[in-house]
């Protein structure tokens, strides 16, 4: 019956690879005999330059370290492989307890364990068995996370199909608002770019720009297709949308950093937009930048009620609303944009002709 338990340990062993360091070649052959028999894959070395190198090349789940060794110690072993490893477990080993190194060295380059060497190999046995019992518990909960991220981005990229549906929807409402969202998205980061802003935030440009409308589809099509002026009511209605916004894309993670681009691109920099009334500074930032480029798609664009507005009314409206409605800084780069960039304006237009 043991016989039959230690075939099955020896299979479940054979599972984990690992190397053993040592200068001494008798102390590797020993080892080798060890651990080969308990059924473990088994690389010895006696150089410790060679090991750093199979360890950047070769997969290991344990190490057995020599503390004191020629040309360098354990420790600067370790040091090494920590540049380029930081999951692989290491067992340090020692001639003697008072050789061992500090304490503070061993947490800091995360040595998982020690002991002193021995003709007997009881003590490592026990050390090598704990780590291997450790390493299944770490491996299991890589396997659980990659499982729960992979779940985790199908259902946000679901999600964002599902807005993306959203937001067609409503721009298939309206003939005079189709492709409203992808222009305020370009002409955002276009401003962003003059802006000299990240990456980064020139992303959260483009996408804030693409879903700032979304919470329209909580409007009535009769006041978002209305040809005349809106009653105070339906006005009030229509000031709902980006608090409407916030709450659908509140839902997934992704959409964290253009939450304030869709609640405040129509706050005005003199306090008076809504919905949160607020002011100057207090407005984030990226949507002060939202808010020129939806003002202005919405003025170059042909409603219901009027034509697109030519040029030059557009520019005179821009430098009006400097400081009232529009942060001064982006006012005047969009403004410079209009004066000496307009052919950018032009190509972006023509990509999403309304």
């Amino acid at each position: 019956m043991r016989k039959g338990i230690q075939n099955v340990e020896n299979s479940e062993n054979a599972k984990y690879s690992i190397i053993a360091v040592d200068d001494e070649e008798g102390i590797v052959d020993s080892l080798s005999i060890f651990l080969k028999r308990s059924g473990y894959n088994f690389t010895g070395v006696t150089d410790p330059i060679k090991a750093i190198e199979l360890v950047k090349t070769q997969h290991f789940d344990l190490m057995i370290l020599d503390f004191i060794m020629t040309p360098f110690h354990g420790d600067q072993v370790v040091e090494e492989i920590r540049k380029f490893n930081k999951d692989l477990y290491i067992l340090l080993l020692t001639g003697h307890k008072d050789l061992a190194p500090p304490l503070e060295t061993i947490k800091r380059l995360d040595i998982q364990g020690y002991c002193e060497k021995s003709d007997k190999f009881d003590q490592l046995l026990l050390l090598i068995e704990s780590g291997i019992k450790s390493i299944e518990q770490m491996n299991q909960i890589k396997k659980i996370n990659t499982q729960l991220t992979d779940t985790y981005e199908k259902l946000e990229h679901a999600y964002l199909e599902s807005i993306e549906t959203l937001r067609y929807t409503i721009e298939a409402k309206d003939i005079y608002t189709r492709g409203h969202s992808d222009r305020v998205s370009e002409f955002s980061v276009l401003i962003g770019k003059k802006l000299g802003l990240s990456d980064a935030d020139l992303n959260n440009l483009k996408i804030g720009g693409l879903f700032h409308d979304i919470g329209k589809i909580g409007v009535p099509d009769s006041i978002l297709q209305k040809a005349d002026k809106l009653t105070d009511d339906e006005y009030s209605q229509i000031k709902q949308h980006p608090n409407i916004g916030v709450h659908i894309l509140s839902n997934a993670t992704i959409f964290k950093d253009i939450l304030p681009i869709v609640e405040h691109h129509h706050e005005r920099f003199d306090g008076k937009g809504y919905p949160g009334g607020l002011a100057g500074e207090e407005i984030p930032y990226l949507a002060r930048i939202a808010a020129v480029a939806d003002s202005f798609d919405a003025m170059s664009s042909r409603r219901a009620y009027r034509e697109s507005l030519p040029k030059e009314k557009i520019l005179s409206e821009f430098m009006r609303c400097r400081g009232t409605q529009f942060d001064p800084e982006i006012d005047d780069v969009f403004i410079d944009i209009l004066e000496n960039h307009y052919e950018e304006i032009e190509e972006i237009k023509g990509k999403y002709r309304s």
